[in-house]
């Protein structure tokens, strides 16, 4: 029997021709390059955000493999509605990517209850909300399926002058591995990603020159990440083929951050 070429090798493994992946906050930066990842494996991919430009921008990259889906991932709502656009498109949910996210730097005695809800509301309550309204989605179709929370850092370690976000974050990783145990039975695997430093617009604010100096003197390799340096983590997890034992996993791209000690 011949040997596969190393074409063929990958696109068996990692390749998502035929699925369909929603990618709810694809429209940031690190969305996009998520968004790219999935498309360019073939998948046909559902970005998903508030903001219309920024979310063409995606579908024109990719114009006979995405279309755009303007909802706020916290509204529940608009949530039912996506799944009703998929049924009438004959489109199952085979990969959905909770990738919304907001964050502020408040000292910890000044956080009003406006944030905390505010930033909980983001990143935890409208990713449960997705899993609940496309997982159940997913559940009735029998998709053998997966599920990739975006966590961070601060899942695994608080970080300073983000309270509220490293408390939501670590939150998410916890329903990760919950969801996961829950959904095994039903072959839908659910996994986390958390990145380390990429900037994006959500960070920006709180990367001032202190800020930046005191990460690089903790990421060994010095630098911050950049958004493309994902999307093997992600192919890895939405990959049936590849991944397909990986569920409740936590996979942590960071430069080595969580790895330093002193």
């Amino acid at each position: 029997m011949s040997s596969k070429s190393s074409t063929e090798y990958l696109t068996q493994m990692f390749g998502l021709e035929g699925k369909t992946a929603v990618i709810i906050g694809g429209t940031g930066v690190l969305g996009g390059a998520i968004c790219d990842a999935l498309a360019g494996a073939g998948a046909h991919i559902y970005v998903v955000g508030r903001n219309a430009e920024a979310g063409q921008e995606v579908v024109d990259r990719w114009p006979d493999r995405a279309t755009f889906f303007q909802a706020d991932a916290t509204d529940r709502a608009d949530l039912e509605k996506l799944v009703e656009e998929l049924k009438s498109q004959n489109r199952e949910c085979d990969i959905l990517v909770n990738g919304a996210g907001t964050n502020s730097a408040t000292p910890f005695m000044e956080i009003t209850d406006e944030e905390w809800d505010r930033i909980f509301k983001v990143n935890l309550t409208g990713l449960r909300s997705a899993c609940q309204v496309l997982g159940q989605y997913m559940l009735d179709a029998g998709t053998h399926g997966s599920i990739i929370n975006v966590a961070s850092l601060t899942s695994i370690k608080p970080l300073s002058r983000v309270f509220t976000y490293s408390a939501s974050k670590a939150a998410v990783l916890n329903l990760t591995e919950n969801l996961a145990r829950e959904f095994a039975p039903n072959n839908i695997r659910v996994n986390a990603i958390s990145p380390g430093f990429f900037p994006a617009e959500q960070n920006r604010k709180v990367l001032t020159p202190d800020r930046i100096e005191s990460i690089m003197r903790h990421t060994p390799m010095n630098r911050f990440g950049e958004a493309k340096e994902l999307e093997g983590a992600i192919l890895l997890m939405a990959s049936n083929q590849a991944g397909g034992f990986l569920t409740g996993s936590n996979i942590v791209v960071d430069g080595g951050f969580n790895a330093m000690t002193i």
